[in-house]
């Protein structure tokens, strides 16, 4: 049985696991927009995109991307930006 070391870096955020961003739906941004930002922002598939934002408009969040902490602020930012509701868990 393995152990991982795990550091708290910001208040709820573990170094060593992945994280997530989750996208959650709005009465605003059009499917269009949102599959194109998560095409050219989290650079996902007409497909991925396409299912993504189906689940988040049907079940009101999708998790969108997994990966480090450090590499998924940028991402989140990026559709932030765009207006989409997001957020890293």
């Amino acid at each position: 049985m393995s152990t991982q070391t795990l550091e708290l870096v910001e208040a709820g955020t573990l170094i060593g696991l992945e994280n997530t961003i989750i996208v959650y739906n709005d009465d605003v941004n059009t499917f269009e927009h949102v599959i194109n930002s998560f095409i050219d922002v989290l650079k996902h598939t007409v497909e991925q995109a396409e299912q993504c934002a189906f689940i988040i408009h049907t079940k009101g969040k999708c998790k969108v991307k997994q990966g480090d902490y450090s590499e998924l602020v940028p991402l989140c930012s990026a559709i932030l930006d765009r207006g989409i509701s997001a957020e890293i868990n």
